[in-house]
């Protein structure tokens, strides 16, 4: 085996631990990194982590060990190094340019507005040690409009081209409502003029509807016609959509993304404003080609995205180029500043919804079949657009980590996002932006990289420089008397020269003896150098191995010994030191599978996971039972899913409620809502809910989830309302209530008399026999006689007696 010197144990791959375990950021017990590193040098003591520090100090530490230097601040203070010989730089943000937002976008001062504060930032970083700095955005009042109407010229938009003729004049009147300062410009589309996209044949050059019977005239296809520039003049608008004729195209698809890409790179041609807002509105009837479509027609040659117009303002690259690719139309949308309007027909909505999650700052909205509403349509993308500031970064480096934080209107951060909505023009947001730098570039390299918010011309400049350097290096002595005469003495240390060993280079290669074993050895009875490398001069010098590298004052680490994750080692995400993986900036975990990273876990609304769970490695854990869905969002059994459910109800149905507004509303609200006259509460997987609504009536629906993941409010059309209740009826219905009672009374006295009375004549009854027969035998009883003055006499006595004896 080939002699390992020094130079070779040199170039030991060097490690950068970005973060570690919370257990080992809340116990200084854990492994040392700085110590159990590779580091040779200062240098590579600043890259293994921020919190290392180097010793330059002359007399300091064993010289058995070269990476006894090499430790905590607080460890080397305790070991005797004083602070003015310690090399620990830290990262720095120093703001270079910052003039204050401006608060009105047109008059004297609009080619000075400023959306963005600061305008340019320098970055000092050191590996792994991350610094943040704050930036505020604010959307300017009566900010400076230019609005391109980009339409589809094929013969299915004939009647809207019919409406928009006086577009220019009621589109100017409108949005001078919303700044002083608009202009207006025209451009057409049809499609590639070339088979199988158009019709090519002889008796359709000049005229593409021959004999079509509906619309036997129109004109030849084309792929982009430049009408009219960018103009405050909105009379000649009218004047050139007076002009234009339809034509007609072979395929359903239509050339539209051929005519936004050019709309947008010929900024001289259309003549966008620098100073202004830019709108791009895109009103079509049908679905775009996309990029390979073009190979149909045997167009093999990609979009490179540059302007091709000729004298004539059409388009002359559309039989030269393909389609062009949707990050390429992002890309180049960005880069001019520009907001993609999408004015489609109800049944494409989806179709173009989809297309706005690949391409920044685009909007959907749904245009009436002959465009009648193409005014509030304009307006109302506008509002929507001007309701949210977004940040996007440009030309980032790849050893950079940047994560953002967002405050809004409320006051309250929410880390993970760049983007604030609901927001009114004149209101302030800020982001906190964290940079982390996970390497050190090669010396000498300068980097940069911009922040900007999706639209905007104003942006943040950031400017980086990496501090890998130790100020110790200038004061490097060569063949110095430190290191034998045959090294340089640097930073504390002795370089030595080629074929030289030892902490002061007074060992030469292939040297052995007995009395330098011992220092090889971590414990007494243990390998000399674990068993993986060879004693030289009072050092271990490890072996090399297929798997990765060996390293340590005793061997006793390598870089390939740890978890791994799908049997990728770290996961991809860490380095491997000493068998535990060091994660970077953004992932935990024990094999560094784990990301930090809340972005995917935060609902519409800004909560995490709808507050319903925990977000974890970058995933809800729905902690609520029966919450389930991406954010816990679905939660039929939840005790607040009615009231949820509820403010979604009162503002797609009925425009009221504390989500009435339409932005917020379609925002917040995308459920499927079925309205219906009768609701059915059958349904065991439905929840059925009431509400009081604010004219006493009640509103019923029930609330459930489909197997496909979708969540489906059925509800009534109208809420139930009693009638109410009539005077005389309520007259009648009292007094005969009263009459009931007495009626009822008045019986059950008259039973209870009744049954008083039986009783007490029956005990008449018992006492009259009981009189007769005592005076059947009294001896003073004599026979009546038969007269009737007698008889009546008797009878007046017998009562008189049958009283007396009663």
């Amino acid at each position: 085996m080939l002699p390992y010197t020094l130079e070779d144990h040199k170039r030991v791959t060097l490690f950068s631990y970005q973060s570690f375990s919370l257990k080992c950021l809340r116990l200084l017990s854990c492994l040392n990194v700085c110590m159990s590193g590779s580091a040779m040098s200062c240098e590579e003591c600043l890259i293994i982590h921020p919190s290392c520090a180097w010793c330059a100090q002359e007399k300091f530490g064993s010289v058995r060990t070269l990476t006894s230097r090499c430790d905590l601040r607080q460890n080397l203070q305790k070991r005797g190094c004083e602070a003015h010989h310690m090399e620990s730089p830290s990262s720095s943000t120093t703001v270079v340019k910052s003039e204050p937002l401006s608060s009105k976008g047109s008059g004297p001062t609009q080619y000075d507005v400023i959306q963005i504060m600061p305008q340019k930032i320098s970055l000092s970083l050191r590996p792994g040690d991350q610094t943040s700095f704050k930036v505020q955005v604010r959307q300017v009042e009566d900010y400076p409009v230019d609005l391109y109407y980009l339409m589809d010229l094929s013969l299915s938009m004939k009647d809207d081209l019919d409406t928009i003729r006086n577009l220019g004049t009621k589109l100017a009147d409108e949005m001078r409502k919303l700044t002083s300062n608009f202009r207006l410009g025209f451009g057409s589309f049809v499609d590639k003029n070339m088979s199988p996209f158009s019709y090519t044949a002889h008796k359709y050059q000049d005229n593409p509807c021959n004999g079509y019977k509906l619309f036997p005239s129109c004109v030849p296809s084309f792929g982009f016609r430049h009408l009219l520039s960018l103009t405050d003049k909105v009379d000649r608008f009218n004047e050139e959509v007076q002009k234009q004729m339809v034509s007609r195209n072979r395929d359903a698809p239509e050339g539209g993304f051929d005519a936004i890409l050019q709309a947008a790179v010929c900024k001289e041609r259309i003549g966008w404003r620098k100073e202004a807002f830019h709108l791009l509105v895109f009103a079509t009837d049908d679905v775009p080609h996309l990029a390979l479509d073009g190979k149909l027609g045997g167009l093999v040659q990609p979009h490179d995205g540059e302007c091709h117009m000729n004298e004539k303002n059409e388009y002359s690259g559309s039989t030269k180029m393909d389609y062009p690719s949707l990050a390429l139309l992002g890309e180049k949308l960005a880069a001019n500043n520009i907001y993609l309007i999408f004015a489609v027909t109800k049944r494409l909505y989806v179709i173009y919804k989809n297309f706005t999650a690949l391409i920044p700052g685009t909007t959907v909205e749904i245009l009436d079949q002959d465009s009648k509403n193409i005014i509030q349509l304009i307006v109302n993308a506008y509002n929507n657009i001007r309701s949210k500031v977004e940040l996007t970064v440009w030309d980032q480096p790849e050893d950079l980590s940047l994560s953002f934080t967002a405050t809004c209107q409320d006051g309250q951060p929410l880390p993970g996002l760049r983007k604030c909505a609901d927001l009114k023009i004149g209101d302030t947001v800020s982001f906190n932006v964290s940079v982390d730098a996970r390497g050190c570039p090669a010396p000498g390299t300068q980097q940069s990289f911009t922040i900007k918010p999706v639209g905007f011309k104003d942006r943040l400049e950031v400017s980086v420089d990496y501090r890998c350097d130790c100020g110790c290096t200038n004061q490097t002595q060569a063949n110095s008397t430190h290191c034998s005469s045959i090294g340089q003495y640097t930073c504390g240390i002795c370089r030595c020269d080629p074929g030289y060993l030892g902490a002061r280079c007074e060992c030469q290669e292939g040297e052995a003896g007995s009395m330098y074993l011992s220092a090889c050895r971590q414990a007494e009875g243990m390998q000399i150098c674990g068993g993986r490398g060879e004693c030289s001069c009072n050092q271990c010098f490890c072996y090399e191995s297929e798997f990765g590298k060996i390293y340590g004052t005793f061997c006793e680490c390598d870089d390939f010994s740890c978890a791994r994750h799908k049997g990728i080692l770290c996961s991809g995400h860490g380095e491997c030191h000493c068998g535990e993986c060091k994660c970077h900036a953004g992932y935990i975990g024990d094999n560094c599978n784990c990301s930090t990273d809340t972005s995917s876990c935060v609902t519409d609304d800004g909560q995490i996971c709808s507050g319903r769970g925990s977000c974890a490695c970058g995933r809800c854990q729905c902690t609520e039972p029966g919450a389930f869905g991406d954010t816990c969002e679905k939660c039929p059994t939840c005790p607040d899913a009615c009231g949820t459910k509820r403010e979604c109800i009162e503002c797609r149905l009925f425009s009221s409620g504390r989500l009435s507004d339409n932005q917020t509303c379609q925002r917040l609200c995308k459920d499927e809502i079925i309205t219906v006259e009768t609701l059915k509460t059958d349904d065991p997987n439905a929840v059925l809910c009431l509400y009081k609504t604010e004219n006493e009536c009640v509103m019923k629906f029930t609330y459930s989830e489909h197997a496909n993941g979708m969540s489906v409010l059925t509800a009534l059309k109208e809420p139930e309302c009693g009638a109410a209740p009539d005077a005389m009826t309520v007259l009648l219905a009292v007094v005969g209530s009263i009459l009931l009672v007495g009626i009822v009374l008045l019986a059950i006295w008259k039973l209870v008399i009744t049954v008083h009375d039986r009783r007490e004549f029956a005990r008449f009854q018992s006492a009259r026999s009981r009189a007769r027969y005592e005076m059947a035998s009294n001896p003073l009883y004599k026979q009546p006689i038969s007269n009737d003055y007698v008889e009546t006499d008797f009878s007046m006595y017998s009562k008189s007696y049958n009283g007396a004896a009663h």
